[in-house]
């Protein structure tokens, strides 16, 4: 397959392109004038009205075929798309690594590591941006790949290039600073890592992200994932009660600063601070529109009003019977004070059982951490 053609693979019945002599096997070279690459492309150019196809058929023939539709009217053509099958790996080596702090013996796919804008886009992957060329920056504004998320860690120029091992990655904030001016929304990300890019370097991040307000409206702060498989890795530490006591406590004060500026607090923690400085949650207007759940960013508190929310519709009478349910210690008392509410809600009793995962702990001083991310 050329890069530029897309194999059509099937057609949904009563589709345009059904209509317009397109078939299953067909391959799709332009869109008015344009090769197309990728599904987003694909996409983008599908939204005008008037279309001129490029089509080869299977017995090698090129059609030109005219289609007249409304705006962002799909054509029903479904493909695989070339460029999403193989997307673009990660080059750096991050201190901080996740995926290196794998044990062997597990399915492939989770040591796999792509840095991808394009799966940023459809998939909320985060990216570094450090294998991004001016080119693809362009790309992506041209055909309005927004939001993107990135992760940023620090913007310290020599500190970045150290944390992700990569001599590229220290430009960070010209590439941002050409996406947000290109009109390009960025949902931003760092990892936490103890004496690293915490304290005075965080502020430095936060406050150097916040000049790119609104078009970086919102950054997640989440902490290092420590397993007990580092051997041959970067020495870095955990968070405990006593240091996640001091992020809350330095993060609050900027947040109450950019909610006097911006009415919104700009900069979340995880959860997992919380819970490991043994503090309350932040309220769920804290959290806005939840923008970075899958970061563990107000994911408790998420959970807490979908299951609020679904009681209010729903009567029953459990009768007094007796329904187990497993948890992680992590979350535990969240999930017992919602069990509570079920348990009056519904005449049951829940017996929860809080399950050690030792798989990914490790051992530090004595004292066992579980907050692998």
């Amino acid at each position: 397959m050329n890069r530029n053609e897309i194999v059509i693979k099937n057609l949904l019945p009563g589709s345009i392109a059904e209509e317009v002599g397109i078939e299953v096997g067909d391959a799709l070279l332009k869109i008015n004038g344009n090769d197309i690459y990728d599904t987003i492309e694909y996409r983008f150019l599908i939204c005008d009205e008037n279309l001129n196809l490029l089509i080869r058929k299977s017995n090698g023939e090129e059609w030109e075929i005219e289609v007249e539709k409304d705006p962002y009217d799909d054509l029903g053509i479904e493909f695989d798309d070339p460029a999403l099958e193989n997307p673009r790996r990660c080059h750096n080596k991050c201190i901080f690594c996740f995926i290196d702090q794998l044990p062997g013996g597990m399915r492939e796919s989770l040591y796999f590591k792509d840095d991808d804008s394009r799966l940023s886009f459809l998939q909320g992957n985060f990216v570094t941006l450090t294998n991004m060329s001016d080119e693809d920056i362009e790309r992506i504004i041209k055909y309005r790949i927004s939001p993107i998320n990135v992760s940023v860690h620090t913007t310290n120029p020599e500190l970045r290039v150290k944390m992700l091992n990569n001599k590229k990655a220290g430009d960070i904030i010209n590439k941002i600073k050409k996406l947000t001016e290109g009109g390009i929304s960025l949902n931003c990300q760092i990892v936490l890592c103890p004496g690293i890019n915490d304290g005075d370097e965080l502020v430095r991040t936060l406050k150097e992200l916040f000049q790119f307000y609104p078009h970086v409206s919102n950054v997640a702060v989440v902490p290092i994932g420590i397993t007990k498989y580092r051997e041959s890795l970067y020495k870095i530490e955990s968070y405990d009660k006593q240091s996640s006591l001091g992020v809350i406590k330095l993060v609050t004060k900027l947040q109450n600063e950019f909610i006097k500026k911006v009415n919104e607090p700009f900069v979340r923690l995880a959860d997992e601070f919380y819970i490991m400085a043994e503090k309350d949650l932040p309220e769920e207007e804290h959290y806005g529109d939840f923008e970075q759940l899958e970061d563990g960013i107000g994911m408790i508190r998420y959970f807490e009003r979908c299951v609020l929310e679904d009681l209010i519709f729903t009567e029953a009478d459990g009768k007094g019977r007796e329904i187990a349910l497993i948890t992680g210690t992590s979350c535990s008392k969240y999930i017992r004070n919602i069990c509570d509410v079920i348990e009056k809600k519904f005449n049951i009793k829940i017996n929860i059982y809080v399950i050690k995962n030792e798989f990914f702990r490790r051992k530090n001083n004595g004292i066992w951490f579980n907050n692998s991310r």
